[in-house]
């Protein structure tokens, strides 16, 4: 093994040890207008009792210097959990993106 990656693989090890679980941050998504209205979703039937729909949004896309549409979807939440979707938020001179997550009742 090379000795660049044996140093970082101890290095990781020893973060592990130190700090307990090594968690990335989510980089942060910023566009200098706000977005359009929320287009309107037809929701489709469920797939099943247990899906909940979790609900489309604009996405900045940074080389185009343009929001694009991310469709909604079905998923299945661990139970006693529920979903807070993404919203974009005014930062800064520009907006934010917050990531929705899923989150315990």
């Amino acid at each position: 093994m090379p000795r660049s990656i044996s140093r970082l693989l101890r290095l990781a090890a020893l973060s592990l040890l130190v700090g307990g679980c090594v968690v990335a941050q989510p980089a942060v998504i910023a566009a200098p207008a706000p977005p359009p209205p929320p287009q309107v979703e037809i929701v489709p039937v469920a797939p099943g009792p247990a899906y909940v729909w979790v609900p489309g949004h604009w996405a900045w896309r940074p080389r185009l210097a343009t929001y694009a549409w991310v469709p909604g979807f079905y998923a299945v939440p661990q139970p006693g959990y529920v979903y807070a979707p993404g919203h974009w938020v005014p930062r800064g001179g520009g907006h934010v993106w917050i990531e929705g997550r899923w989150r315990l009742r």
